[in-house]
């Protein structure tokens, strides 16, 4: 039988042994078969075999500290001789690792520090086998390491520090927060993790409960404005308190909140505050302010004028943060006629607490006196706005109205009145300066302008900045000075086959007057007409009138135009007449009254000519403006020169090749030899260029004075190669005209070449000086060797 011994164990089984002899525990996990039994076989019967004392679970302390490993027992089996022959094997949990087992002695170690915190139980196994053959002597027996507790964990404040709030003024035993430490030892065994609370910090302001970790109150009237904040620190201790206990702290940092128990109070018993009297409506004075010890919404004020003679003229409200009084104008201002103003302000909490109603009242007055100061201001004008009404015909020069304006300061300065000019830009009105009538200067017409909206300006002589304004109206009221007229075209058609009575026309006037009672018209025919055969009006009494035939057989050979005057008057005074003529054409029409043709006499054509001629007459005129452009065009194609080539510009003498020219040093493209010698003029047409042939032979006007040695015979050669050239050109179908003039425009002036320009150079008989080409540089060289003056006295080849 396989034995555990602890060392406690082994000496109460002595004990046992002693004084009650062998006990034998059988335990279920325990039981097993002995080698012998196995040895007979297995199918022998298993019998219940004597044991000794069995132990399987015991007690070791936590966090040893000794040097040697902490002996936890022992194992023995009955069949142990004491030879070495047989094996201990340790198996479960730490078995290696926490746990060791000398397997030819069966002692057992803890290797390792133990914890109960960590592992409070290890559940091991143990078995004995034979050292040679590794087989079991005996089944596997279970048992239990418990590690008892010691006290080696103080108690924690897992959520410290702490914030916490009371309200100011609280009453002795109110609760603020409550602490709650936790000690990780086994609150089973021992007083280990038994913890009591106390205050180390904080007295005589707070209090905390032993057992509970409650924070009170334990000093009444505590005042948030006398001191706000204040730091607890509480110690929890294991043990029960006792003495060897461990502890841990922490702090409670605990803020009191407001309470409305301060009432407000102004800084000051009276205010002064002015404000110009120009300041409109709605501008702040100024501000007051009731302070409140207290914050937050019991702070907060509310503000009213309570009295005063200000009452009326200004008005208070509070600012957005609900502290402060604002004081604005109610009613526009006038230091002529009140220079000051005294008003009582009452603030007074908005939130009042129930519990300091005693402590009241929360509301405080003072005095605010406003001095309105003067300020220069514009003219006034007696009214805001002038309404007035004029006929129409009044004379120029009429008075309109007077208006008025006085200075309200106490200088009471002389005003100059003017009209606004955008106002009546085309000036039908004029005021008097110093009066101020308003007078007409221009006719009126009300059916041109009804009204007339004038803008009149009132200035102070000694400060011209300070302008009023203000607006007067004129309305033009109608007068019956317009004659009444037809509205339609007057024109109207009667049928041939008309009977007599017939109508043929319904007349109406207009008048741009507007009369009161409306419009009224009377018409007739007009006295000359009065006796008319062909056609008689009936006035129908509604502002309409009809035009009656008085005959039958109308005929347009007859005639076939009439003019009938009509006359019209209105109903209003004074009367306005007019006479309008109606125009009447005879037209042929068929059965049912529908015009078919009407043939007045000023358009009519001649009889004798006929639609066919007509045509006629207008494809002659087409024909004979198509012969005026044919013409035209013809013409113009004369007049332009036939030139070799189209696009050849006629009014500049170019020669024009396709490749570029040689420079100076090209000389191939005349012959300037023949300017020379006449008597190789002849060939010149010969001798062209090699290269390529030009489209317009170049004509040679100057000769280098350099090239000219001779005397005076050197005219006649010129003389000769220029007739040469002439009638090689007139002969030339393709020479352009030389004698063509060509005008430029001025080419301006500081260019030191001057004007390019040869037109006028003939009408000097002065000879030209070159003499500056030479200082142009080697570019103008050229041209100072042809026209430039040579170092030696030679004659001029001209």
């Amino acid at each position: 039988m396989l034995t555990i011994y602890s060392t406690i164990s082994y000496f109460i089984f002595t004990l046992l042994l002693a004084a009650f002899g062998v006990l034998t525990l059988l335990p279920h996990s325990v039981v097993g078969k002995p080698v012998e039994e196995e040895n007979a076989g297995s199918s022998a019967l298993l019998q219940r075999v004597k044991r000794g004392w069995v132990w399987n679970q015991f007690f070791v302390l936590e966090e040893y500290t000794g040097l040697e490993p902490l002996y936890i027992g022992k194992l023995h089996s009955d069949m142990d001789k004491g030879d070495g022959s047989i094996k201990y094997i340790l198996t479960g949990e730490g078995a290696g690792t926490t746990f060791t087992i000398d397997d030819s002695t069966g002692d057992i170690h803890a290797i390792q520090r133990l914890d109960r915190e960590v592992k409070a139980q290890y559940v091991l196994r143990a078995q004995a086998r034979n050292r040679l053959t590794d087989r079991p002597l005996e089944p596997e027996s279970e048992f239990i390491v418990k590690i008892q507790d010691i006290n080696d964990n103080e108690p924690r404040f897992l959520d410290g520090p702490y914030q916490a709030t009371v309200p100011e003024m609280s009453k002795i035993g109110t609760s603020v927060i409550q602490l709650t430490a936790t000690d990780a030892d086994d609150p089973t065994y021992g007083n280990s993790a038994r913890v009591v609370y106390s205050i180390l910090e904080g007295q005589p302001y707070f209090s905390v409960d032993p057992k509970t970790g409650v924070v009170r109150v334990s000093l009444a009237d505590m005042d948030r404005e006398t001191r706000e904040n204040y730091t607890v620190v509480i110690q929890a201790k294991d043990m029960g308190g006792q003495l060897g206990g461990l502890a841990g702290t922490t702090t409670v940092n605990i803020t009191l909140s407001d309470v409305n128990d301060n009432p407000p109070m102004f800084d000051q018993r009276l205010y002064q505050m002015s404000v110009p009297e120009s300041a409109p409506v709605g501008s702040v004075v100024g501000r007051i302010w009731a302070k409140d010890r207290d914050i937050g919404v019991n702070a907060e004020m509310k503000y009213s004028i309570i009295d005063g003679d200000g009452r009326d003229t200004f008005d208070i409200s509070t600012d957005p943060t609900n502290l402060f009084g604002i004081i604005t104008v109610k009613k526009p201002l006038n230091f002529e006629n009140k220079p000051s103003y005294t008003l009582k302000v009452e603030g007074a909490n908005t939130h009042l607490d129930p519990t300091f109603r005693h402590r009241g009242p929360f509301k405080d007055v003072t005095i605010v006196h406003v001095s309105v100061e003067d300020v220069d201001e514009p003219p006034l004008f007696d009214s805001p706005a002038y309404l007035i009404e004029l006929p129409e015909d009044a004379e120029v020069g009429t008075v309109v109205k007077t208006v008025s304006a006085r200075d309200p300061d106490a200088a009471n300065n002389t005003v100059r009145y003017s009209i606004e000019r955008s106002s009546d830009p085309e000036k039908f009105f004029y005021i008097e300066i110093t009066s101020g009538a308003l007078m007409t200067v221009r006719s009126l017409d009300r059916e041109e302008i009804g009204w007339h909206n004038i803008t009149v300006l009132a200035m102070e002589m000694n400060n011209p900045s300070q302008i009023a304004s203000v607006s007067v109206a004129v309305k033009v009221s109608d007068v019956n000075d317009n004659p009444p007229s037809l509205s339609h075209y007057l024109e109207a058609v009667v049928c041939e086959n008309a009977k007599a009575g017939q109508l043929i026309q319904t007349v109406t006037a207009v008048d741009p007057d507007e009369p009161l009672g409306g419009q009224h018209f009377y018409y007739s025919l007009a006295p000359e007409a009065a006796n008319n055969p062909n056609f008689t009006l009936r006035d129908n009494q509604d502002n309409t009138a009809w035009i009656l035939t008085r005959r039958g057989d109308w005929s347009q050979h007859d005639q076939t135009v009439f003019y009938l005057p009509i006359f019209i008057s209105d109903g209003e005074q004074p009367v306005q007449t007019s006479t309008s003529t109606l125009t009447i054409r005879v037209c042929s029409c068929d059965h049912e009254g529908n015009i078919m043709s009407c043939n007045a006499e000023a358009y009519s054509l001649p009889a004798s000519l006929s639609r066919g001629a007509l045509i006629a007459i207008l494809a002659c005129i087409f024909v004979l403006l198509v012969m005026i452009l044919l013409m035209l065009s013809l013409r113009a194609h004369r007049k332009k020169p036939y030139l070799c080539d189209e696009v050849e510009n006629v009014h500049e003498n170019i020669v024009r090749y396709d490749d570029e020219g040689g420079g100076e040093e090209d000389t191939e493209a005349f012959d300037i030899a023949a300017m020379w010698n006449p008597r190789e003029a002849h060939h010149h047409l010969a001798k062209m260029r090699q290269d390529m042939l030009p489209e317009i032979e170049s004509l040679s006007r100057y000769v280098p004075q350099a090239c000219v040695m001779g005397g005076g015979g050197s005219d006649s050669n010129v003389h000769g190669y220029v007739l040469a050239k002439l009638l090689e050109a007139d002969f030339d179908p393709c020479a352009p005209p030389y004698d063509s003039l060509q005008t430029y425009a001025y080419e301006g002036e500081g260019s030191v070449a001057e004007s390019l320009s040869s037109l006028q150079s003939g009408t000097s008989n002065t000879d030209h000086e070159y003499d500056y080409l030479n200082d142009w540089g080697p570019r103008f060289k050229k041209l100072a060797e042809m026209y430039g003056v040579l170092e030696t006295n030679s004659p001029p080849m001209w």
